[in-house]
Formats: C-alpha cells, sequence, structure tokens
C-alpha cells in the first residue's frame, strides 16, 4: 500500500500536500521568540544570502512589534514571506543557530519569519517611502525572485520599471516549481501583489523575448536592462527512449502539478532519475499523488547527492524508496514507458564507472528526469557582447551585476546556474544599486 491515496479533488489534494511549516499562530510565535539568544555576533545573519538582522526581527516579534518586525526582514529581502517558507534554513540561517553547537533544536527562523511578513501582507502594510522620479527608465527580463527584487529596489531609487514576464504569473520558478508541501501558490501570488502595489513597477505577463527585434525595441526604449530570465526546460540524458510516452522533466512536471494539481496524470511505478533537490521534490510529489511505487535512482553512492538531507529524508518520508550507483542506459517500451535499463556502476577516483555485465531492467510506467535544467542560450545569445562562461552561465561583476554589455546587468539562475531563491533575492537587489552607479555616477 502506498503512504498516500491519489487525489480526485482539490480537497484531497491539499491533504496530501499539506505545509510542513505551516504558519505560526501568535502564542506559538511568542514563545518560539522567546528562545532566541540574541547573539551578539549573529552568525545566523551572517548565514543568510541576503543579510537580514535575524536577532533584531526576532525580538521584535517577542516584544510585539510584528511591523517593525517585517519592516527589517523586508529591508534586506523582498521575498520576505517566499524565503521563510522556502529557504533551506537548515543549512543557511537555523543551520548556523548556536543552540546546533548543545545538539538543542534551533530557533526556528524561517516560521517566524514567514509569520511577521504574513501579517503585514493581509493588512496591506507600507514600509518604503519611494525617491522622486530620477527620468531614467529600466526593463526587467524575467519576474523571478532576481527581477522582482530589482524592480522594487529601482522603484526605491526613483526608477520607471518596467517586468517582461514569458508566462501568465509572477515569481519564477517558485509558483512553477517549489514543491506546494513547501508554500501555496495562493501564498507566493499574495506576497508578488503586495510587493507590486507597494512598489509600482508594471509586469507586462505573456510577453516573451523570442526575436532580436524583440530586444532591440526594448534596447531602444529603455537606459538600462536587467537579465533574470532564470533556466530552461530538464536536460536531456542523452539516452534512447526519452522520447516515450510518460517520459518528462522533473521541471515540466512539477510544473504541471502546481498549476493542475489532483488532475495530474501518475503512474502506478514512477523512476524518478537524479540526485539533487529537484529530484528528491519530484519523487516526494510523485507518491503524494498517489503512486504505488516510486524508485530514486541516482548514479552515483548517497554520500555523493547533491540533495540536502533534509529534502532526500521528506522524500523517504513520503514513502519512495532509492536505488544508489545505478546509471541509465535506455528507457525501454513500445510507444510508452515500460521500464529502465540500468548498469550498476562503480566509482574510480571520483568518476562514474560501469561494471561489465550488470545491466538490468527495472519495470515502469513513468520516468521523472532530474537532471538539471538547460540554458537559454537563444536569448543570451541576442545580447551583443555579452559573456559567458564555460557552463553557459552570464559573466558579471559580483559587486554590481553588470555584464561584458554595460548596459546589460543580470542576477539569479542565469548567472549561478542554480542556487536558492535568497541568492536569487540578493542579487537583483545589487544589480539595481549597479544600475545606480551605472547611469548616476557614485552619489557624493
Amino acid at each position: 500500500m502506498p503512504e498516500y491515496q491519489r487525489p480526485t479533488n482539490k480537497l484531497e489534494f491539499d491533504k496530501n500536500f499539506e505545509q510542513i511549516k505551516p504558519l505560526m499562530s501568535e502564542t506559538e510565535a511568542y514563545y518560539e521568540s522567546s528562545r532566541c539568544l540574541f547573539c551578539y555576533d549573529a552568525p545566523c545573519t551572517k548565514a543568510c544570502p541576503t543579510n537580514i538582522d535575524v536577532p533584531l526581527f526576532i525580538r521584535q516579534i517577542n516584544s510585539g512589534n510584528i511591523n517593525g518586525s517585517a519592516k527589517t526582514i523586508y529591508q534586506s529581502n523582498y521575498f520576505g514571506r517566499v524565503c521563510g517558507y522556502v529557504c533551506p534554513t537548515e543549512v543557511l540561517c537555523e543551520g548556523a543557530c548556536v543552540y546546533n553547537n548543545q545538539k538543542i533544536k534551533p530557533v526556528e527562523i524561517g516560521r517566524l519569519q514567514a509569520f511577521a511578513t504574513h501579517h503585514s501582507i493581509q493588512k496591506n502594510k507600507k514600509y518604503f517611502t519611494l525617491a522622486k522620479n530620477n527620468g531614467k527608465k529600466v526593463a526587467v527580463i524575467g519576474a523571478g525572485p532576481s527581477g522582482i527584487s530589482c524592480a522594487c529596489e529601482l522603484r526605491k531609487l526613483g526608477f520607471t520599471v518596467d517586468v517582461f514576464e514569458a508566462k501568465s504569473h509572477p515569481s519564477g520558478l517558485i509558483i512553477y516549481g517549489v514543491a506546494p508541501y513547501k508554500i501555496t501558490n495562493q501564498d507566493v501570488l499574495e506576497e508578488m501583489d503586495y510587493l507590486e502595489n507597494q512598489f509600482g513597477y508594471h509586469v507586462h505577463y505573456n510577453t516573451p523575448i523570442l526575436e532580436k527585434n524583440d530586444l532591440k525595441r526594448i534596447d531602444s526604449n529603455y537606459d538600462a536592462v536587467f537579465v533574470g530570465i532564470g533556466l530552461g526546460n530538464t536536460t536531456k540524458i542523452g539516452i534512447p527512449g526519452e522520447d516515450l510516452k510518460n517520459c518528462v522533466g522533473a521541471v515540466e512536471f512539477i510544473e504541471n502539478l502546481k498549476m493542475k494539481k489532483h488532475q495530474t496524470k501518475i503512474g502506478k511505478k514512477v523512476i524518478v532519475i537524479g540526485g539533487g533537490n529537484t529530484a528528491m521534490d519530484a519523487a516526494s510529489e510523485a507518491a503524494r499523488m498517489g503512486a504505488e511505487k516510486v524508485v530514486l535512482c541516482y548514479r552515483r553512492s548517497i554520500n555523493e547527492m547533491r540533495a540536502y538531507w533534509f529534502e532526500y529524508d521528506l522524500a523517504k518520508n513520503a514513502g519512495t524508496s532509492s536505488v544508489f550507483k545505478a546509471v541509465p542506459l535506455e528507457i525501454v517500451g513500445d510507444g510508452k514507458v515500460e521500464g529502465v535499463k540500468f548498469a550498476r556502476s562503480e566509482i574510480v577516483d571520483g568518476k562514474v564507472r560501469l561494471i561489465p555485465g550488470s545491466e538490468y531492467i527495472e519495470p515502469c510506467d513513468m520516468v521523472i528526469k532530474a537532471t538539471g535544467q538547460a540554458r537559454l542560450q537563444n536569448f543570451l545569445n541576442m545580447i551583443d557582447n555579452l559573456k559567458l562562461d564555460e557552463k553557459g552561465r552570464i559573466v558579471v561583476n559580483a559587486g554590481s551585476g553588470q555584464t561584458d554589455n554595460p548596459k546589460y546587468f543580470a542576477g539569479g539562475d542565469a548567472v549561478n546556474g542554480g542556487k536558492e531563491v535568497v541568492n536569487a533575492a540578493a542579487d537583483g537587489k545589487i544589480a539595481a544599486k549597479g544600475i545606480q552607479q551605472y547611469l548616476f555616477g557614485t552619489p557624493e
């Protein structure tokens, strides 16, 4: 028997995907904030890519100053609520909490952050005064965390900002690619509306930049351009059978699930190929959708997985099993997936080596490939004098986000290759200040 029954309606879907970090009540927030030691050197703040003053915002919660707490958070990170839910706090702020040294449960910083920002969003509290219009216009391409963060900071500095988004919703992979047991679409969109209403940037949805002429029009109408396009679809493994029916990419599978919920089709036995955090999410989601068996297959050992340990635990607790040192050779089937042909592997000098004669076929009726995301090369090739590194990532000045084409700035996954939401949010703010420096020079 699977851990979860297949959901047939929204109520059953929501039950299967209930929040792993539910919103705290005021009483819970008070007692949890009382646990904070308010460390003078604040290792939690140092561990945060956006440098939120964690002891301060927790002290403000504890003293009843919820609005002040939210303001402290938003001053550092415009995605305060989202990051409270989806940040890997276990390896960032909470991972740095001094309680870990005594083997005591760390303060639940993420949930406290979500609590404070939730109240401000519900009450539409405004914390920022926008500078007078400075006469400059900036185009932001991509309404993900780096793009929206850049737009917020630019508006605060007095710029007119237009955001061009290829899809119909903002926030990038947060709404399309983050597991629904981490954050609901409603929570995401409420924060996006809150930011847009507060800062007054304008988002043009369903507006992909497909041709160089599209980019030329933007280039001629704006004083600077920020590129926050993220990454593309799941990359191919390069084995036969990837085009069979019911073989899907993890990014595409998760997006489909986030949009269609209980109407998402799932196999009886699902094989998930990969060892990163996206593989863990896809496996956990397949199990929560009622698949009778879900098997995680990774070509290296368990200790070499890129996934965080707590993400792997989530997948295991949802009922998935795992096979390590198994390399996919072919996805087999007649028109649709019927199994995966694997070979056993060994690691020699850090490299994967197939064991001769170890091939076998694992039957299944669905394959989810969590093998990374492709770079949006066609778009990047349209930008003149844009330098990319050997992995296809945009090369920028770390202190300003500026590319080799001085009018263009960039941040997020297109630059870092795929990190956390909080990293992208930090990139957007850095680039906004870089744009101000580019257009106005150093203020005296």
